[in-house]
């Protein structure tokens, strides 16, 4: 079989505050529901066949345990994992100032201060006024341009963009290999043997 016909594999490591809707974004992309409910995440890995720019891929991802700024950084988070989806909640102020603590420890894990990356603005379907709403667009969009990530707002609840965050997602990992062929280690992302 030709080497083109292969699946790509990636790992992405979804990441941010409790309760930012990691899992439900997660879930809403790999099974096409939404979870109302709230159970705190140990950690899961879902896997699902996404075709970008032509090419398949086989994406493995990690739903992690909601972090704060005290949490240790897992070397699970970075052994092996090509792309990070970083997430906080618009009506949120405090998720979103966590994302640059966990985008800082990612890098400092991994030696590196470029990673493929995307940050998501979650939970736009909250009935948030602008006054309520703690985080606008331009924020984030200046935080993914100051960290060179990418940046989508969605809502898992509605299915706003919850397939886009995984295609910017693979569109970081792929502009970061410089030869886009079928698991090269050390190519896209942190790969720790």
């Amino acid at each position: 079989m030709p080497a083109a016909n292969l699946l790509k594999k990636k790992r992405i490591a979804v990441l941010g505050a409790r309760s930012v809707g990691k899992s439900s974004l997660i879930i809403q992309f790999t099974e096409n529901e939404f979870v109302e409910s709230y159970y705190p995440t140990i950690e899961s890995i879902f896997s699902k066949s996404v075709k970008y720019n032509g090419v398949e891929y086989e994406c493995d991802i990690i739903d992690t345990a909601g972090q704060d700024e005290y949490s240790i950084l897992n070397s699970k988070h970075a052994i092996g994992v090509h792309g990070y989806v970083l997430v906080y909640s618009v009506a949120s102020r405090s998720t979103f100032d966590m994302i640059q603590t966990v985008h800082d420890k990612i890098t400092d894990f991994c030696g590196v201060n470029d990673i493929p990356c995307v940050i998501v603005g979650s939970k736009t379907d909250l009935k948030t006024s602008p006054i309520s709403r703690q985080v606008q667009p331009n924020e984030g969009e200046k935080l993914a341009k100051e960290n060179k990530a990418a940046w989508v707002e969605t809502s898992a609840k509605n299915n706003v963009n919850v397939g886009k965050v995984f295609e910017l997602c693979l569109a970081e990992i792929e502009k970061r290999s410089p030869n886009p062929q079928p698991d090269q280690p050390g190519k896209g992302g942190c790969l720790i043997m």
